[in-house]
């Protein structure tokens, strides 16, 4: 039988799953895993939109186990967030292990500073005085014992995580942890046994299923040579991409540059701390050598203070030349990433003391006695000259259609950021991905700007190329214009499930009884489900303030109210929230997407502004100006879809099971007033819609 008939079997009525606990027959779950197999089979490229309680990740795993068993390949499954890797890796490909007819092997791939290295902890113990302060030297005795005990020996292992300074001198790394140092043929492994990442890495070469997220992913292609053969990331691999909508904004993070002045520090601090008087170079007694890391470390202060400076300047002449009307939205708000738009921000003072440095390390390396300091060496003198071309590549400005800024972050503002990349990935990701000789699957519960197969309650296919797809911007987005498109629609009943609110008559955000309105209608809909509600909003500040005025109200009606952003982290508040039948959560943008709140405890949903993205982020603003640039119009082209695929993630929150009802409540009456409304609307799953 076929790879295609033998996957529609199982997914009938009568097949294999249905042997499985709780399996309920679902023809969405069946037609996307029909299309996944036909996809693997011929080399195709699939996106598929699959709304949630399809059963996305068993229509994927199946046939893509299926195959790459038969076909001695290798499935990559890569998804964005630690729950869905741990739903996979704990749950699904478990309970597969069970019922499926073939055997396979999984494992879960961590990028691998997550692991020890034996040899190198080895070699730390016995330079401990030389690398350790007396409170290091009792942490890296405590990562000592736990080795003895640890089964996988990665810090997921830890009940408490040792201290990152120590750990660092101990996890694995490049060019310090190889098949040939520490792994099976090494001299190490003869007499101390095969370190712990070279262990888990013949695991995930021999895996059939590697379960990794997109940051990972993405920093490998970029690690990788140009082709691989049959393969993306391996020989004879082919990739499926779970939350894939996501990947263009993880793509564009690790596809440029980032140099910040703690990455500076740390390979400094690693030859030579001047606080504590240890690191590499104390065990070698080089006196010349410390001295330039302690001007290094002076020089690199020195320039990223100017780079502050320079933007401090930059900033305060934009906010000059800011008309009022926009002004009055940044007021008394310090630069948080500011677009650099001419090379040379400041004079270069870093790279050659960089350079000097380096050269007084090659030298040390020749002459080291030690072979194993000089590994070291040479890791700290590779990431010195990485450094090094990224501040010269920020400073000149040297790559082809990207944007530059710097981002300043941390709790109090220290840490400062030079920061690149391309404003379009869909060129990068086509080449490596697209254009490969095996291929890619994309799906996600919200990959399309309209709901055409909720709204049918039946699959909409279309056409490879075919720009009319609502799948159309997001494979354009990622440069997969090749792929197959296709919407499978929902298991759920929306008409019976869920019933959409509008308020038509909401003052504008700039007048001043708008925030007296917000109050109004939020506590109106609130009392109406006694709370069970999320309230979504786009502003910050507003949420905060908004939050602080509706206290007294949420405790008369004895409700608790969780605000982010006031000390709380998201993962408590939510927990706190489904523990809390009858409470509030006002969030912004991460409570948006991947939050899952089934049952009671979330009946409504309050969106109090369309969600269209404000172009202060460097990223956004020149993506937007480059479609301006060839003639096109950034809002239809980019704004306007873009804040479509926010919404129905927001309201995607509501239905979680087929048990949910519940309200969606919009406060912004520009879904009624202006003409693209009706786009937010067509959004939507056909239900029930009253205005108020």
């Amino acid at each position: 039988m076929d790879l295609v008939a033998q996957v529609e079997e199982m997914f009938s009525p009568m097949g294999i799953l249905s042997r499985a606990k709780n399996f309920e027959y679902r023809p969405q779950q069946q037609q996307m895993a029909v299309a996944v197999a036909r996809a693997l089979q011929n080399r195709q490229h699939l996106a598929v939109e699959a709304g949630t309680g399809v059963g996305k990740s068993l229509a994927y795993l199946i046939p893509a186990i299926l195959f790459a068993v038969a076909e001695r390949k290798k499935a990559v499954v890569s998804t964005h967030t630690i729950n869905l890797q741990e739903q996979l890796s704990d749950k699904d490909l478990p309970m597969l292990e069970q019922i499926l007819p073939v055997k396979f092997t999984y494992a879960l791939l961590k990028g691998r500073q997550n692991y020890l290295c034996t040899r190198r902890l080895r070699k730390a113990m016995q330079q401990a005085g030389n690398l350790f302060t007396s409170s290091e030297t009792a942490e890296l005795q405590r990562i000592y014992e736990w080795s003895k005990e640890t089964e996988d020996g990665s810090l997921s292992d830890f009940d408490v995580e040792p201290e990152m300074r120590v750990w660092a001198q101990v996890c694995s790394e490049r060019g310090l942890c190889s098949p040939k140092l520490c792994g099976y043929p090494s001299d190490f492994a003869k007499e101390h046994g095969v370190c712990f990442f070279q262990r888990a890495r013949n695991r995930f070469l021999s895996a059939d299923v590697l379960v990794l997220n997109h940051t990972l992913l993405f920093t490998l292609l970029g690690g990788v040579e140009e082709e691989v053969p049959g393969g993306i990331l391996f020989k004879n691999d082919f990739v499926i991409f779970d939350e894939a909508q996501q990947m263009e904004s993880v793509a564009s993070r690790h596809i440029g540059l980032s140099v910040s002045n703690a990455q500076m520090r740390y390979p400094l601090h690693r030859l030579w701390n001047p606080r504590t008087e240890k690191g590499l170079l104390a065990t070698l007694r080089k006196g010349a050598a410390v001295k330039l890391v302690a001007e290094l470390l002076d020089a690199a202060d020195a320039f990223f203070k100017d780079v502050e400076s320079a933007c401090d300047g930059l900033s305060h002449r934009k906010q000059l030349t800011l008309r009022e009307e926009d002004s009055g939205r940044r007021k008394g708000r310090a630069w948080t990433e500011l677009r650099i738009r001419q090379p040379n921000l400041v004079p270069d003072t870093a790279t050659l003391p960089i350079q000097r440095l380096r050269e007084v390390v090659s030298d040390l390396i020749k002459t080291s006695d030690d072979k194993e300091i000089g590994q070291e060496l040479m890791e700290c003198n590779r990431r010195l000259a990485e450094l090094r071309e990224a501040v010269t590549a920020f400073l000149g400005q040297s790559g082809v259609d990207c944007v530059y800024w710097v981002e300043r972050s941390g709790k109090t503002q220290k840490n400062v950021t030079l920061n690149a990349a391309p404003v379009d990935v869909a060129d990068y990701l086509r080449r490596r991905l697209f254009e490969s000789d095996t291929s890619i699957v994309m799906t996600s519960a919200t990959l399309a700007v309209s709901a055409r197969g909720e709204r049918r309650n039946r699959p909409a296919m279309e056409e490879a190329h075919r720009s009319t797809s609502p799948l159309g911007y997001f494979a354009k987005r990622v440069g997969a214009e090749a792929a197959t498109l296709l919407q499978v629609g929902t298991p759920f009943n929306y008409e019976r499930q869920m019933k959409l609110f509008v308020v038509s008559k909401m003052p504008d955000p700039r007048e001043a009884g708008y925030a007296d309105a917000l109050e109004h209608w939020i506590e109106h809909f609130i009392r109406q489900t006694h709370g069970k509600a999320f309230v979504l909003f786009t502003n910050f500040k507003l949420m905060l303030e908004l939050g602080e005025r509706m206290q007294p109200l949420f405790d008369k009606l004895g409700l608790a109210c969780f605000v982010q952003g006031t000390g709380t982290p998201r993962s408590t508040m939510l927990e706190k929230f489904k523990a809390d039948v009858d409470s509030v959560l006002f969030g912004t943008d991460s409570f948006w997407q991947g939050v899952d709140v089934p049952g009671e405890a979330l009946s409504n949903v309050i969106i109090t502004r369309l969600p269209f993205a404000v172009p202060d982020h460097p990223l956004t603003e020149a993506r937007m100006e480059a479609i301006e640039v060839r003639g096109g119009d950034s809002f239809q082209e980019f704004s306007l879809p873009e804040a479509i695929l926010k919404f129905r993630q927001g309201v995607g929150r509501l239905i979680r099971t087929k048990t949910d009802t519940g309200v969606i409540v919009v406060l912004d009456n520009r879904i009624l007033a202006k003409k693209y409304g009706q786009a937010f609307l067509d959004a939507l799953p056909k239900c029930p819609v009253e205005i108020v």
